[in-house]
């Protein structure tokens, strides 16, 4: 809701009823839909619409490490790459990958690397795909919500699903799942985080503006009550998937991996 103050202009971000722009209440996340396997030739696959985000993520490996002097003797190596299409904001993105996806690739691998199981496969190599089709704020966490899903998807071991959530700040409220026209609000606090949810540990975390201390543990909270939400999600995903078939080796590993947050 807008108002006019002189020659500025106020948006109110969340009601006198609790509600927000786009209708939701302060703790609510966006409509969150999963699919596994959606792409036949890649190892393991999901999509993933959060809100309007659309993000399509593809796993292959763990296959041979190449060039082989990135090859580590120890463990897999986890090679995460997030890009956005060029048709996925309104103004035409350039396609050549900027400093943001850069950083975004970086830090994602990392918090997916902590997920899996890679002392198991030395000298190789897990490459994980993601690409943002559609665009509007949180891309990254709904990005690790799907690559975490394909790995799954692709039978990789995993301590846990990797669930992504978004809390921060707009208009002095705290809220769940920022959207862009939260995030650009002139207090706006964006938190991504990504969670193990069965181990209750942070894997990623980043945080845009300023916020008081008790702002801050109060968003912990919303962050970790409200990613159960979407770990279930994941699961019920995979579940599905397998459930449809078939009695094979891998219904039993994908269901496995679903009921018990693919912890081994």
């Amino acid at each position: 809701m807008a108002k006019k103050t002189g020659s500025e202009e106020t948006v109110t971000y969340v009601d006198k009823s609790g509600k927000r722009l786009d209708g939701r209440k302060a703790d609510e996340l966006r409509k969150i839909k999963v699919e596994v396997g959606v792409i036949p030739r890649a190892d393991g696959s999901a999509y993933v619409e959060w809100g309007q985000n659309k993000v399509l993520a593809s796993v292959y490996g763990p296959r041979e490490c190449l060039p082989k002097h990135l090859a580590n003797p120890y463990k897999a190596i986890v090679r995460y790459t997030y890009r956005m299409a060029a048709f996925s904001v309104p103004d035409r993105k350039n396609p050549k990958p900027g400093r943001r996806e850069i950083e975004i690739s970086k830090v994602s691998g990392e918090a997916l690397a902590r997920a899996i199981f890679l002392e198991r496969f030395p000298n190789t190599a897990i490459d994980v795909d993601v690409e943002i089709l559609d665009s509007n704020a949180g891309t990254r966490v709904a990005a690790l919500t799907a690559a975490s899903v394909a790995l799954a998807d692709a039978g990789i071991p995993m301590r846990d699903l990797v669930a992504g959530i978004g809390v921060g700040k707009a208009g002095g409220h705290l809220l769940v799942d920022l959207n862009k026209a939260e995030e650009d609000a002139p207090d706006a606090v964006d938190i991504p985080m990504a969670i193990l949810p069965n181990l209750g540990e942070v894997v990623l975390l980043q945080l845009d503006g300023l916020m008081t201390q008790k702002e801050w543990e109060e968003s912990q909270k919303l962050a970790f009550q409200h990613v159960k939400k979407v770990y279930e999600l994941q699961k019920e995903a995979l579940k599905k998937k397998y459930a449809v078939e078939g009695n094979s080796g891998d219904m039993e590993a994908g269901a496995r991996a679903a009921e018990e947050g693919v912890v081994e």
